[in-house]
């Protein structure tokens, strides 16, 4: 029997392994829908990072009190940089290093682990500037081992999927998330944040944000045991398991990178568009809310419940762009939604102030709802197809490996946006522009990356087969 990758599938003593605990081996089996769904609750639970840390709480809170007047924002584009370049160079050798000890679960545990005691840590940030070199150290740390944990959950989907079904299985996952950050930025909006919220919670030393941090925190780790405690037989683990030096580890992932130029242009393209557009992507979730608030005109609760309609959005655009995905192909997906994206993004840098339109007055606060909510849109099937694109393209017993790779790509180029953002900030800030005017550098950074992306995915086809990794 081979598996849809064309690849001989395993054999598997009997009691060994529960039915379902490992990939169909043909479109006729059916999908284990208990395994996907714990997969997918680690995403619903996950929103803590992307909804509430990232976005709309902690990442507006280090903006607008920690470190105001621009300064907050010019340190979080500094520390995500670093945190990207870290990434960029050990992401590959850490899935590559997964999949020959058969240990990819177990990584995933540590650095889920590690992620939420981040994130409960970022309780001592209180808003003073004295707090905002630890706030921004955390945040960058959480945000890396998150990068580090997901390069793990993501290439799991070869464990829980055929090819033919990846799209919606991820699309699935991706709109879980979504849904889960409705819940937890609900649950901190009128639990916590709103005056004290329903709790009567103190908002002295912004008490009741920081404490957003700690449920943020018992949040992921509840919705992630499920996953954690599934006893799932992948591939990595039916490969025998293998230890090589670190220095060997990166000899392999070389040769690995000129394999792919020299057989497999198609998918080497893929690495380099994607990891370009969705630095744009990542960039649009990660300042988004900050430009909602110094920007057009919304408070830190007001964002809040914007970001909860987001996810309402964003979750529907995922899941439905993982039907379109399995249909039409996942590049399609990707080059129309992208291309939205631009358009809308371009529209929007033009209402930071009160415009006519159609003989309606239309404030900077009605065009960031109707046009981020659009963003939203968009933004979800991106994400979803991009992950069935390289799930297609990966050897189950190399996908943490392909994904590293896959994570590596996008944070090599993960400087374009911070990078150039960042550059434009100073500049402007040093030039005492003024604060909005600096701050929509953002958009442009953002409009540019999106561009060279959309440029590059021109190059690339759908995928027809797994990718021509070089043999170790």
């Amino acid at each position: 029997m081979t598996t849809p990758s064309g690849q001989s599938a395993p054999a598997t003593p009997a009691g060994e392994v529960q039915r379902g605990s490992r990939a169909p081996r043909s479109p006729e089996e059916p999908l284990n829908k208990a395994v996907i769904l714990r997969w997918s609750l680690w995403s619903w639970g996950n929103a803590t990072v992307s909804a509430l840390m990232v976005t709309f709480v902690f990442g507006t809170y280090i903006a607008d009190a920690v470190g105001p007047g621009g300064q907050g924002s010019q340190y979080l584009t500094t520390a995500n940089l670093v945190a990207g370049l870290i990434i960029a160079l050990t992401a590959p050798v850490i899935g590559q290093r997964a999949d020959k000890a058969g240990r990819r679960q177990l990584w995933l545990t540590i650095n889920t682990v590690l992620v939420v005691l981040l994130c409960a840590a970022c309780f001592f940030v209180k808003p003073d500037t004295g707090f905002l070199l630890l706030g921004v150290t955390l945040m960058a740390a959480m945000t890396l081992f998150d990068e580090f944990a997901n390069l793990n959950y993501n290439a799991m989907i070869t464990d829980i999927s055929d090819h033919s079904r990846m799209g919606r299985v991820s699309g699935i996952g991706w709109g879980s998330g979504y849904l889960g950050g409705i819940v937890i930025l609900a649950i901190a909006y009128f639990g916590l944040v709103a005056d004290g919220g329903l709790l009567g919670v103190s908002t002295d030393e912004a008490f009741n944000i920081r404490l957003v941090a700690v449920v943020g925190a018992v949040w992921f780790l509840i919705w992630a045991l499920p996953l954690l405690f599934t006893r799932m037989t992948t591939a990595d683990e039916m490969a025998a398991a293998e230890r090589i030096p670190v220095s060997e580890s990166y000899r392999r992932l070389v040769r690995v990178v000129v394999g792919l130029w020299r057989e497999d242009r198609n998918t080497f393209w893929f690495l380099v568009a994607s990891a370009v557009y969705r630095d744009g992507l990542s960039a649009i979730f990660t300042y988004g809310a900050i430009l909602g608030v110094t920007i057009y005109g919304f408070t830190s609760g007001d964002i809040l419940l914007f970001g909860i309609a987001g996810n309402v959005v964003a979750a529907l655009g995922a899941i439905s762009g993982g039907f379109f995905d399995d249909r039409i192909g996942p590049r399609r997906v990707i080059v129309f939604s992208v291309a939205a994206l631009m358009l809308i993004a371009a529209v929007m840098y033009f209402f930071d102030v009160e415009r006519e339109v159609l003989g309606l007055t239309v404030t900077p606060t009605a065009a960031f709802w109707v046009l981020g909510l659009t963003l939203c849109l968009f933004v979800g099937p991106a994400q979803a197809s991009s992950r069935a694109f390289v799930g297609r393209l990966a050897p189950p017993e190399r996908a943490a490996e392909l994904f590293g790779l896959y994570a590596t790509a996008g944070r090599s180029i993960g400087f374009l946006t911070s990078g150039v953002s960042a550059l434009l900030l100073t500049i402007t800030l040093g030039a005492e522009a003024d604060i909005e005017d600096a701050e929509k550098a953002l958009i442009i950074g953002i409009l540019v990356v999106l561009a060279c992306g959309l440029a590059l995915l021109l190059k690339v086809k759908d995928p027809t087969g797994p990718a021509k990794m070089a043999e170790h």
